[in-house]
C-alpha cells in the first residue's frame, strides 16, 4: 500500500465511522454531541492530511529542515487548539462528542497500518 492510499483510506474510513459516531452523539447529546463529534473528526482529518502534505512536500524536496517542522506543527497545533477553543467556549460542541471524534483516526491508522504490516509478511 502506497501512502497515497493509506492517506485515502484512513481519510475515507475516519469520515465514515465519524459520521456514525456523530449521529449517536445527536441521539444523545443533540446538536452539540453531533457537531462536537464531526469537529473533532474534521479537525483529526485536517491535521493528518496537513501533515501528510508537509511530509511529501519535505521528501520530495530532499530537505528537513528542523525549524520549518517545528514551525509546522505549531501552526497545526495553534489551529487545532483555537478551533476547539472557539467550540467549546461558545457551547457549540460537547467535550466528550469532541474527543469522541478525535479519536477515530488515530485508531484507524493504528488498525491500517497493522492490517498493511501483516500483508507484507
Amino acid at each position: 500500500m502506497t501512502p497515497g492510499e493509506l492517506t485515502t483510506r484512513v481519510t475515507l474510513d475516519t469520515c465514515a465511522v465519524v459520521a456514525a459516531v456523530a449521529a449517536i452523539a445527536a441521539w444523545l447529546g443533540g446538536a452539540p454531541g453531533a457537531l462536537g463529534a464531526l469537529a473533532g473528526g474534521a479537525l483529526a482529518v485536517g491535521n493528518f492530511r496537513w501533515l501528510v502534505a508537509r511530509a511529501g512536500l519535505a521528501k520530495a524536496t530532499g530537505s528537513v529542515s528542523a525549524g520549518a517542522w517545528l514551525i509546522g506543527a505549531g501552526l497545526r497545533f495553534a489551529a487545532c487548539t483555537a478551533a476547539c477553543g472557539v467550540l467549546l467556549a461558545t457551547g457549540w460542541a460537547d467535550p466528550i462528542a469532541l474527543l469522541a471524534g478525535f479519536s477515530v483516526l488515530p485508531c484507524d491508522l493504528v488498525t491500517r497500518g497493522l492490517a498493511a504490516a501483516r500483508e507484507e509478511r
